[in-house]
């Protein structure tokens, strides 16, 4: 195959250079099911290129001072802001979700960029006597092995790459298959700001995960995507004892008290599940709903699901865009046909396109609680529905799993909402709110949800090693 269909012209970052390869991977709209680009396929040979550049650039990138490294990455995130339309609409026609949205996931970007500039990097004093000082830094790592996935690629990748290189780590950045585009281009771009091998972003098929994992050059891997994935990642970290940060799969639960106004948080439930199309792994997957007020609840949000647009992101008026592949997009018919399989109530939503990856948004009413659509991460646009009666009850039920990365508490009564909050076995919570992130907040799953922490004071320090240092103050 060659690129000579492409209609975008995109190539791989390696040591500031645009590198193609031999081999091509088709690129294809989710919304047609067409291919719209082609993008290099790396192999061993261009994998070994982006380390050697990374591990070249990395003495003279640790020896930047901090406030550099932090000029550094506001000047890029100026350069991403400048370029929005043009990324968004790459991101749109790769992803599928709607333009409006792919705008605010790029602009995402950029801010993640500044915001991380707002940690320093803290120098602990542990002992300071008459004797002797003793200070703890905390230094880089080396080269960083960063793996994004196709659901929010840019943003996802940027969580990566802020706190990589402000750290002061040079990073070789893989892109999903599916969604490389708007990656690589804005790695084109950002090459005005950042020297030559600080990031190089390649692109490969399956194999070229497994490639990267196990290559001696690389000091920590970030990955975020499938618990299954996640696995295979550590067993092959464990190898030469990379340092590790996964952000995994969850299947988060919220839970929705008799005192909340139904009309009032209808909306901001139904986007808390259903925005990107479900392809998020902090979206609400169980939806606790109390018996006194399941029906009226279960009513408005099939109302809404009615009336919100399903359709190509780069029409006027689409909500919800389609699944952004052909293998999710198999996996979730296979979960919907095992729920009508199980005589389970489907309520779905607006007619969607024929052509395309897309299916409709439908609900679940009240199934058990050990049918798959309970008990599995659909990531996608599938939500159980499910009655309770006590707190006690439906805490123990939300608990119920593999899995610990987010939930949220829907209450008038704020004390008695953080109270059970406090009592949910995830990482973050949310009251009165769902989907909520920030640079200054670290995101860490429970469980099999994951091993580490992104953003925050903490994401960055997964991308630093201490080193103590004792000083004497006599001779």
């Amino acid at each position: 195959m060659t690129a000579a269909n492409s209609n975008t012209d995109v190539a791989m970052i390696i040591d500031g250079e645009r590198v193609g390869a031999g081999e091509f991977i088709d690129i294809i709209n989710p919304a047609t099911g067409e291919v719209f680009a082609q993008a290099p396929r790396a192999g061993q040979v261009e994998l070994d290129r982006a380390v050697a550049a990374a591990q070249g650039a990395f003495p003279g990138w640790k020896a930047t001072p901090y406030d550099e490294r932090r000029r550094l990455l506001a000047a890029a995130a100026k350069i991403i802001m400048a370029n929005v339309d043009e990324l968004a609409r790459l991101f749109t026609l790769e992803q599928g979700r709607p333009l409006a949205f792919a705008r605010e996931e790029v602009m995402g970007a950029a801010m993640w960029l500044k915001g991380m500039g707002m940690h320093e990097l803290p120098v602990e004093v542990t002992e300071d006597t008459e004797q002797r000082r003793v200070e703890v830094h905390r230094e880089p790592l080396g080269v960083v092995c960063a793996i994004v996935p196709w659901n929010f690629p840019v943003l996802l990748a940027f969580w990566k790459i802020s706190h990589g290189l402000l750290a002061g780590n040079t990073m070789v950045l893989k892109p999903s298959p599916f969604t490389p585009v708007t990656t690589l281009r804005i790695g084109e771009i950002l090459r005005e700001a950042l020297p030559a091998g600080v990031l190089n972003i390649i692109c490969g098929g399956d194999e070229l995960g497994p490639m990267m994992t196990s290559h001696p050059g690389f000091a920590k891997i970030s990955f975020t995507g499938s618990t299954a994935t996640g696995k295979r990642i550590m067993a092959s970290a464990a190898q030469d004892l990379k340092r590790i940060t996964l952000e995994l799969g969850g299947n988060d639960a919220a839970i929705v008290l008799p005192d909340v106004d139904v009309e009032g948080v209808a909306q901001s439930l139904f986007m808390g599940a259903f925005y990107n199309t479900a392809q998020i792994c902090i979206a609400t997957k169980r939806l606790y709903i109390h018996e006194d007020i399941y029906d009226e609840l279960k009513a408005r949000l099939h109302a809404l699901a009615k009336s919100l647009k399903v359709g190509n992101g780069m029409e006027e008026g689409v909500v919800f865009g389609p699944l952004q592949n052909a293998l999710q997009y198999e996996r979730v018919k296979a979960l919907l046909a095992d729920a009508r399989e199980q005589g389970l109530t489907l309520l779905e939503g607006a007619p969607v396109p024929q052509q395309g990856y897309f299916l409709p948004l439908t609900l679940v009413d009240n199934p058990p609680d050990d049918s798959r659509v309970v008990t599995e991460e659909a990531f996608g646009p599938v939500l159980p529905l499910l009655k309770y009666r006590d707190v006690d009850e439906v805490v123990e039920r939300a608990n119920r799993s593999e899995y610990g990365l987010a939930g949220a508490v829907w209450s008038k009564d704020i004390d008695v909402a953080v109270a059970i909050a406090h009592r949910l076995e995830t990482g973050t919570v949310w009251i009165n709110q769902n989907l909520q992130s920030s640079p200054t907040t670290p995101l860490a799953g429970h469980k099999q949800s994951g091993i580490g922490a992104e953003n925050g004071l903490d994401g960055l320090l997964e991308f630093t090693q201490p080193k103590a240092i004792y000083i004497p103050k006599v001779g």
